[in-house]
């Protein structure tokens, strides 16, 4: 492969923060208490203090949501500054345009949300319209801007096409003075031909040189099943460019492996994939191309973690790694795809497997995910962020389809006990 400099040093990426302009902000005040740590467990489970949550925009109370809430952080001359991009929701995978907003006060107050041009609707014909979805923004230190990348969905008669045609990563950037680039799309030359190569919703991983590793899933035509894999990729800080591609990961369940991340830690990578047979999936790496056999998630005891067909994420302290997460559970048995709560755990790197007694709930499930599953808000698509050295963050938009997809823009504060010196 192509050498990069340093690429265990420089995955992990602590892209801390330039300013942006801010305006007034609109935000609901903490809606819950801290959740304090765990007894008994080992000592790196004392890393999380405690996690606090608040209400960001309250959908549930006016009608909407702000849905796939990401956020990346930026450097400023005293306080980082947060943007976030996010959309709302109104039916099944049914997004309007992405819009942004931005906290210079560490997320206390967030400014209203702005649409980003190019990331809306495209008119094809009088019943068939191109959008943008899945949407991740990540700040570039070595050209100071913000790359967001999602990518297109198609859209006819009001509702998602279920026969969607060709679908592929798409980007803006925004640079130093505050303006957004035109959208771009991330072509990808290669000799198999698929009908839709993604990389929404996953995290992905800057080199000290620039270059990126981005995971990607991969849908063939005339297969149901899609791959995972990642990709080296050079970024000048107006375009992207391939430069190397990993190996296929496969699995023939159902629609396979679907929206992997990925994460650094202690000079190895790390991809977690969403996959549909009850199970979600992890795999290591030396570079961040050639992976290992996806193993099941599974605790340190060997018992795999039910899952079903949901995203996982990552949030890296320098004393350890943790996986931000959805499982069944006693009281989520009726929610559908166990989407609520949200849980989190350290991971043991030398097994790949989690460590059961350092599970949190990060979101909890608010209702009954027994007897009332139907009006448990799903949190299934959701993002993390190491905020500052004190504090990590995990967004999420709640989503109540049969209360017309509404649900508040939700925020956990994990605080460190211990500086993050990532």
């Amino acid at each position: 492969m192509t050498l990069v400099a340093n690429s265990s040093e420089g995955s992990t990426r602590r892209q801390f923060l330039h300013q942006l302009a801010g305006t007034a902000a609109v935000c609901m005040p903490l809606a819950c208490m801290a959740e304090p740590r765990p007894s008994g467990a080992p000592s790196k489970a004392d890393l999380i203090d405690k996690i606090t949550r608040k209400v960001l925009w309250p959908g549930r109370r006016d009608g909407y949501s702000w849905f796939h809430p990401r956020v990346c952080m930026i450097p400023g001359p005293k306080n980082p500054v947060a943007l976030m991009t996010t959309q709302k929701i109104t039916g099944s995978d049914y997004y309007h345009a992405v819009h942004w907003s931005v906290s210079s006060d560490l997320g206390k107050s967030w400014t209203e949300p702005k649409p980003i041009p190019g990331l809306g609707r495209r008119t094809i014909s009088d019943n068939v319209q191109e959008g943008v979805c899945d949407v991740v923004p990540d700040y570039h230190p070595q050209t100071r801007t913000v790359l967001a990348i999602g990518h297109n969905v198609w859209y006819q008669e009001g509702r998602l096409m279920r026969s969607q045609r060709s679908r592929f990563p798409v980007y803006v950037v925004r640079h130093q003075d505050g303006t957004w680039s035109e959208k771009r799309i991330l072509q990808w030359k290669d000799s198999r031909t698929f009908s839709i190569y993604t990389c929404g919703c996953g995290q992905r991983v800057t080199l000290l040189d620039g270059n990126l590793i981005i995971p990607f899933s991969l849908g063939f035509s005339g297969r149901n099943d899609r791959a995972v894999t990642s990709a080296l990729c050079a970024f000048d800080g107006n375009e992207i460019r391939m430069i190397e591609i990993g190996n296929e990961l496969t699995n023939k369940t159902k629609r396979g492996l679907l929206e992997p991340s990925l994460t650094t830690s202690n000079n190895r990578y790390y991809m977690t994939i969403r996959a549909e047979d009850n199970r979600g999936y992890v795999c290591s790496s030396d570079d961040g191309l050639n992976w290992s056999q996806p193993q099941p998630w599974s605790w340190r005891d060997g018992k795999p973690l039910t899952m079903s067909t949901t995203q996982q994420h990552w949030l890296v302290h320098n004393e350890q790694l943790f996986l931000v997460y959805t499982r069944k559970a006693e009281e989520n048995v009726n929610v559908f795809r166990w989407r609520a709560p949200l849980y989190i755990a350290a991971m043991d790197t030398e097994s790949v497997q989690l460590i059961r007694e350092t599970e949190r709930i990060v979101l909890p499930l608010i209702g009954d995910g027994i007897r009332n599953a139907a009006n448990v808000a799903r949190m299934g698509n959701f993002h993390a962020i190491n905020a500052t050295a004190n504090e990590s963050w995990i967004t999420v938009g709640e989503c109540l389809p049969g209360k017309r997809f509404t649900g508040d823009t939700l925020m956990a504060r994990i605080h460190w006990s211990r500086l993050n010196k990532m």
